[in-house]
């Protein structure tokens, strides 16, 4: 899952994309790195983040969507949002896909969106909100706490409609917790993939891996990849990054050394 963020305040590539064009060409590029899927994002969730209105959010978003969805060798487009009028918006102009970091607790009506269209959608868990998610995250038992939020919120999806096959989970990493709840979440991520859902890993450039090593936003590609091998190796399936073609790379290792099988993809250089 390849990010393209129309934002000017994320917190790896704020700016980078904002204009229509530079955020197009920025999916194309991932896509032709060997996304599967395009994440398009007009609002930042990064901590402390201001909410934007769902207009300027889907003035952001549209132009992009709609043209990616629409290249001869387009790949899935999903829509990076909480709110109805955007995910609305943006499934008419060709997403394929809702990810909801407040899994449907912003607007309930949204799961009942992604019933009628019958689209894929992904559950995140975030402890309170972007503003205030990461003032004094607290759980009893961060994996055990976060797979009960989520095992409530696919239960509440499959009851509003949507089939519970289109539905993957993902555990939020980075939203509302600390180094330590992160590690913890990578290291027992089985207990989550148990609930039988896909589970989707987002540790991109996160800031938990600049407090391990120092590193700044622009040079945590190596830890990424740390991060994604060994979500893989505990039974994460989609991994979400802003560097395709290396994470591509290391998984496509990972796996064919774990299952002993493996098929061409590319002239040997």
């Amino acid at each position: 899952m390849g990010v393209v963020n129309v934002t000017p305040d994320s917190f790896s590539d704020g700016g980078a994309f904002l204009d229509a064009d530079s955020a197009i060409a920025q999916g194309r590029r991932l896509a032709a790195e060997g996304a599967d899927l395009l994440d398009i994002g007009g609002e930042s969730t990064r901590p402390r983040a201001q909410p934007v209105t769902a207009d300027e959010e889907i003035a952001r978003v549209l132009p992009v969507i709609a043209a990616l969805a629409n290249d001869e060798t387009a790949v899935m487009i999903s829509i990076d949002t909480s709110k109805l009028a955007v995910a609305e918006a943006a499934l008419g102009a060709g997403a394929r896909y809702v990810n909801d970091v407040t899994a449907f607790r912003t607007e309930p009506d949204l799961a009942g969106l992604v019933a009628d269209r019958g689209v894929d959608c992904c559950l995140m868990h975030m402890l309170g909100e972007p503003r205030t998610m990461q003032d004094d995250p607290r759980y009893d038992d961060v994996v055990s706490d976060v797979k009960a939020f989520l095992e409530e919120r696919l239960a509440f999806a499959v009851a509003e409609g949507i089939d519970e096959a289109r539905v993957a989970l993902d555990p939020g990493i980075g939203f509302g917790k600390t180094v330590e709840h992160n590690l913890q979440l990578v290291q027992r991520l089985d207990e989550i993939v148990a609930i039988g859902r896909p589970v989707v890993i987002g540790t991109s450039r996160k800031s938990f891996l600049g407090r391990i090593t120092g590193r700044d936003v622009t040079e945590r590609g190596p830890a990424t990849l740390a991060t994604c091998v060994l979500a893989y190796l505990n039974g994460a399936r989609v991994f979400r990054v802003h560097e395709v073609a290396s994470t591509r790379d290391a998984l496509l290792v990972t796996a064919a050394t774990v299952t002993g099988q493996w098929s061409s993809t590319t002239t040997a250089r």
